[in-house]
């Protein structure tokens, strides 16, 4: 049952995938109907999952559900999953490698592999202060206050020196 994002409460559960490339506006506008279909229809042991998503930054697609009305199972997450992985093949893009930043230079997202961004911080290409984006958030509250911050207040400041 998709619901608007908004109408979610905090705590419900979110799942962040980030593209390794922009998309262009013909591709978010088939995501976005690809993913309010899947969601509408998506459910838990027949009960529909009360869900939303977002599509930030031509980059980022986020998926929440309200676990209060029915929580995700091991076969409902399988099938979010299965779902990521078609829109994986049918526009040759990654979401699910987790071994990648992101992070904003000026208003420009910038994509690389964690190793590279380890180099970056040692040679001061970024810094504490570089906006960076939590995918490791859980919820509709720490996506809102902790998904776009600095390096310095994320999981990425072990690497700023």
């Amino acid at each position: 049952m998709l619901v608007p994002f908004e109408n979610l409460p905090e705590h419900s559960r979110v799942w962040i995938y980030q593209c390794n490339r922009s998309l262009t506006e013909d591709e978010i506008t088939e995501i976005e109907e690809k993913t309010s279909t899947f969601l509408s229809n998506w459910a838990a042991h027949g009960t529909p999952l009360e869900a939303s998503f977002l599509l930030k930054y031509k980059r980022f697609l986020i998926i929440a559900i309200n676990q209060d009305t029915q929580a995700a199972t091991g076969c409902s997450i399988d099938d979010s999953v299965a779902f990521i992985q078609s829109l994986e093949k049918a526009y040759n893009i990654d979401l699910m490698d987790k071994m990648n930043v992101s992070y904003k230079q000026g208003e420009f997202i910038a994509y690389k592999p964690l190793a590279d961004f380890k180099k970056m911080a040692k040679n001061k290409s970024v810094s504490p202060k570089t906006i960076v984006f939590n995918n490791l958030v859980t919820n509709k509250f720490e996506f809102e206050n902790s998904w776009e911050v600095p390096a310095e207040d994320s999981w990425h400041a072990r690497f700023m020196n």
